[in-house]
């Protein structure tokens, strides 16, 4: 089977999101780039800030079907009871198509075209991956108050990693603590304390929960002496490396959650979704805010990688393929030294190159995918990090001819060029730089060629 085949409901699917894309959300970057203008400082994080276009473009793509079209299995029945508003919470959450990671993956390129199709599908970062994380791990309760709302698109949220103080490439160097406390009466309580940065959509004013991966700190006496009392201290050692880290939701705004500024990528604020240095002081939370148990951190935060990586990855090519349609129209358009840019064999070369990077990532990214619906997560481990070192390579390239093509124009705002090109280069630090994947990439790689060296002794 083809690696780009799709089935009849979705291919008609991708027929009409092709057209809406093209037709509504390209179109309307302008209006939302030009209500955002409109804010200056700390405006530009507000209510007022949120384009109307999105809210609009939101009721059309549910009506046509791209909602939540990322959703790796069925909703639980509990979410999807009608609600006392009387909203028809079926049709305002389930996708109305089943699709695989590889199908999905089709479709996300096409909604990587655009800035604006991912978030008014509903399909955007980090709320994917925080809806798989509550909808794989999430209690029932977890699921109704955040979950629901989500699946929704009538809140956004965060996903609290990355640390100002510590090379957080290493997620054991993570710094933030927290504290367990056992009551008197028995009841547990947490205190959460600590410093993180690049807080995606944390200032967003939508946003209304933040997931946040923590390091569990055991050293308050009632701990000591609970454990002491138990005879089984080591249920609450943190020597294991890596056994302490866990996720706790953290409701939005929250009196403890001091959001000091907000960051730019390359000089762009990407207002009002944005990113945030974050501070986290004297966070208290109960038991109902820790995901899946204490120390289950590592284990959350791979689950939300493997299929968020195909996202991301398809989106690339569908932003570095809209580029690379532009830089050919322009060597239609402009003429040096009496010749049309396309009549030059520099400019030939630098297309076939783009071609080739194109398809390469592309086919590199959806064999990902049906290796992770054959084999699960775990089994495409090695494609995964073959993806995310070699897709931003490989989509960053094909932008990059086209910003020279286009000379002074592709690096101003007149084109959509420098800011993909800021979008794709980020990508090789996000979710872990090259060097981390590389490395597992490596090894995986030397495992397999062991176990065939020692299948020949």
């Amino acid at each position: 089977m083809s690696l780009l085949a799709l089935s009849s409901k979705a291919s008609t699917l991708q027929e009409k999101l092709i057209k809406f894309v093209n037709e509504r959300c390209i179109p309307a970057e302008k209006e939302y780039e030009d209500h955002i203008a409109k804010f200056a400082g700390a405006d530009r994080w507000t209510s007022d800030a949120v384009p109307p276009v999105i809210e609009r473009l939101k009721v059309e793509a549910q009506s046509l079907g791209f909602w939540n079209l990322f959703l790796p299995h069925p909703i639980p029945n509990h979410l999807l009871t009608a609600g006392s508003t009387g909203d028809d919470d079926v049709s305002m959450m389930t996708p109305s198509v089943r699709l695989s990671n590889r199908e999905y993956g089709i479709l996300c390129e096409t909604m990587g075209r655009s800035g604006l199709a991912p978030e008014v599908c509903n399909c955007s970062a980090p709320d994917t991956g925080n809806m798989e994380v509550l909808l794989n791990h999430g209690t029932q309760t977890q699921q109704s108050k955040y979950l629901k709302p989500l699946l929704q698109g009538k809140i956004r949220s965060a996903f609290l990693m990355t640390e100002p103080d510590v090379a957080s490439s290493d997620p054991w160097n993570l710094e933030t603590k927290l504290t367990k406390i056992i009551e008197g009466d028995g009841r547990v309580k947490y205190v959460l304390n600590g410093k993180k940065w690049w807080s995606t959509g944390a200032m967003d004013p939508r946003c209304k929960v933040a997931l946040v991966v923590t390091k569990m700190d055991y050293s308050h006496p009632s701990c000591r002496a609970s454990s002491r009392e138990a005879g089984k201290g080591s249920s609450q050692s943190s020597s294991k490396r890596g056994g302490n880290q866990t996720v706790v939701i953290v409701p939005m705004p929250h009196p403890g959650v001091k959001c000091v500024r907000p960051l730019t990528v390359f000089g762009y604020d990407d207002a009002p979704h944005g990113h945030a240095e974050v501070w986290l002081e004297n966070v208290e939370l109960d038991e109902s805010a820790v995901v899946l148990g204490e120390g289950r951190g590592f284990e959350i935060s791979q689950s939300r990688l493997g299929p968020g990586r195909i996202h991301h990855c398809m989106r690339a090519v569908g932003l570095a393929a809209r580029c690379y349609e532009l830089m050919l129209e322009r060597t239609f358009q402009r003429q040096t030294f009496g010749k049309y840019l396309h009549e030059h064999g520099s400019c030939r070369e630098l297309i076939a190159d783009s071609k080739s990077d194109l398809e390469a990532a592309r086919l590199l990214t959806l064999a990902c995918a049906e290796d992770i619906d054959t084999l699960g997560a775990r089994g495409a481990r090695d494609k995964i990090a073959l993806i995310k070192v070699t897709v931003p390579e490989l989509t960053s390239r094909v932008v990059d001819r086209a910003v020279q093509i286009f000379g002074g124009a592709g690096v101003s705002g007149d084109f959509p060029l420098a800011r993909a090109l800021v979008g794709l280069r980020t990508l090789r630090i996000a979710d872990g730089p090259d060097a981390v994947h590389k490395q597992s990439l490596a090894k995986l790689e030397l495992k397999k060629a062991k176990k065939r060296i020692q299948a020949r002794m």
